[in-house]
């Protein structure tokens, strides 16, 4: 049976290239989201999705290149044609998926922590700070909180620092390193919140055949657990995997 489903993957990869094969795709990532993507002391774009995008494309006997945006621009500019993919932590949700196409996930879904200086901060009634366009601020702004918006995500951990916030809201794998470098300076409050449809690839809505290449590839590689390895690798062993 693991014979047959590989084969049938491996099928359906090659029927998808036909197409997409001879362009260069170009990946749009954000570049600020460690672990997940950041810029490396090369200058050059690191993290666990450039490794597993490297992947894919190779897979896929693709050519691609990768392309740094903001995140508050990333979706407009990935619809205009800046670039070709979104490889950048992004949650797949209903709302998101109205704009844009989503491959399956290549991340399992894990819920939102809290951050915040102690434990007794008011998690209903106090300042939380967000990424702005992320599913946290989405959810933040629903509650009896008083959302504050920001760029980045290192800006919302500034605002918890300087007093502009009682508490931060994001995804686990951004604030676990984040909360053991601060040496006891921050701390998990609260209860994490279960968001979104876990972590998948963006495409334009025309692109189906590019959707369905990299959907194979992604297939393949949690039929043979090398996804699985790049989770545990990037999120360590304790990682959600397939």
């Amino acid at each position: 049976m693991r014979k047959l489903i590989l084969a049938t993957t491996a099928l359906a990869l090659g029927t998808g290239l036909a197409s997409a094969q001879d362009r260069t795709v170009r990946m749009g990532t954000e570049g600020a989201y460690a672990p997940y993507n950041f810029v490396n002391d090369a200058g050059e774009i690191d993290g666990f999705e450039r490794e597993l995008g490297d992947e894919l494309c190779k897979r896929a006997e693709l050519t691609c290149e990768w392309v740094k945006n903001d995140w508050d621009s990333i979706i407009p500019n990935l619809v205009s044609g800046n670039y070709d993919t979104i490889m950048a932590g992004m949650t797949i949700t209903d709302e998101r998926d109205e704009v844009i196409d989503f491959t399956q996930d290549y991340q399992p879904p894990t819920p939102s922590p809290y951050v915040a200086l102690s434990e007794d901060v008011d998690l209903e009634n106090g300042v939380v700070a967000a990424q702005t366009g992320t599913l946290q601020a989405g959810y933040v702004a629903e509650t009896g909180a008083t959302l504050v918006e920001f760029a980045t995500f290192d800006e919302t951990i500034a605002a918890l620092r300087n007093g502009e916030a009682d508490a931060v809201l994001a995804d686990h794998d951004y604030l676990a390193p984040v909360v053991e470098e601060s040496g006891g300076e921050l701390v998990f409050v609260g209860e994490p919140v279960p968001l979104g449809r876990g972590i998948g690839m963006g495409v334009r809505e025309s692109d189906t055949d590019l959707r369905e290449t990299f959907d194979s590839a992604i297939s393949a590689m949690k039929e043979d657990g090398s996804l699985n390895e790049l989770l545990k690798k990037w999120f360590g062993e304790d990682s959600p995997t397939y």
